[in-house]
């Protein structure tokens, strides 16, 4: 197999999720977040952060159970839609055609080794925002948020995995996304992997499940503007009763400054600040830390909280 040419995958569109409190979810990401429902659907409801150029970055959609259901991620034209999906299946993860999302096109839905859904596409309508949410700038897609942290943009997606070197293979040899971190734990398995396939320091993200279970969530992100935004994230939380299960902190590894909060329909959150760390360099070597020098903790000595090694969605029974 090649190796995939860098940037046949443009960024990462958007992902759904599941909530078994759709109601109270999408109050979570409107009210809490800052962000604009941009269309309903049956039991999904499409909405959107303010920087995001198109129709949406989350989907919620009711469900037993939370989780995640699809990751979407866009290609830099038609011919590297058509080039990744040759790869996919010349690897055996034959996936299948769909049109099912407002504001796209096609879609290549198949999944990673774990069994989460990856959905690739090309085809994007650019979002017009109504003259109510109309921004000042006209290179901004819509006006900011006049309500809740008011996050920029959906940042990247942790998945939980049982084998996450396998997984992490997949996007890096499949899809072409460049690993920039990592964990080796003291009996050589790889622990966590951080991906990129832009300049960010990373887009996707495995750890490993310690329940052995696959096809579940760590958490999704957003980022915000500021460092300042998240410690306001942290005050808007208390005063309305969301929970925070970590930070604000920084972590070691990518030097994000966090803070991790749960959504009502259970699903982990991340806010995060990583706007100022770029990985520019074409050759980037692969860091690698150590199970020791992971129980040091965080950036300025924050223990990991126990849940961030337990937690995960849809639970385990």
């Amino acid at each position: 197999m090649t190796h995939p040419p860098l940037g046949d995958i443009a960024h990462l569109g958007h992902v759904e999720l599941l909530t078994p409190d759709l109601d109270a979810s999408v109050g979570f990401f409107t009210d809490y977040l800052g962000l604009t429902v941009n269309g309903r659907s049956g039991d999904s409801v499409c909405l959107r952060t303010f920087d995001d150029y198109e129709h949406h970055s989350l989907v919620l959609t009711a469900n037993d159970k939370p989780g995640i259901r699809r990751t979407a991620l866009r290609t830099s034209s038609e011919e590297a839609l058509r080039r990744r999906v040759e790869e996919l299946e010349a690897a055996g993860h034959l996936g299948r055609w769909a049109e099912d999302e407002p504001g796209i096109g096609r879609i290549y839905v198949a999944q990673d080794p774990d069994g989460h859904e990856i959905a690739l596409y090309w085809e994007s309508e650019h979002y017009e925002a109504p003259d109510e949410l109309k921004p000042a700038l006209k290179n901004q897609p819509q006006a900011k948020p006049n309500k809740g942290v008011g996050v920029r943009r959906l940042d990247h997606v942790n998945y939980l995995a049982a084998d996450v070197a396998a997984n992490a293979d997949f996007h890096q040899q499949v899809l072409g996304a460049r690993p920039t971190e990592q964990i080796q734990l003291d009996n050589g398995t790889i622990g966590a992997k951080w991906l990129t396939f832009t300049d960010k320091s990373y887009d996707v993200v495995y750890t490993s499940d310690w329940t052995g279970s696959t096809g579940r969530l760590h958490h999704i992100a957003f980022a915000t503007d500021t460092r300042e935004d998240i410690l306001r994230a942290a005050d808007l939380a208390i005063d309305t009763g969301v929970f925070i299960e970590t930070g604000p902190h920084k972590h070691a590894i990518q030097q994000t400054f966090f803070l991790y909060v749960y959504e009502p329909g259970g699903n982990r959150i991340e806010l995060c600040n990583p706007l100022t760390r770029l990985v520019l360099a074409p050759d980037w070597p692969l860091i690698t830390w150590t199970e020791a020098e992971r129980k040091k903790g965080q950036a300025w000595g924050l223990k990991t909280i126990d849940s961030f090694h337990t937690h995960g969605t849809p639970p385990e029974d």
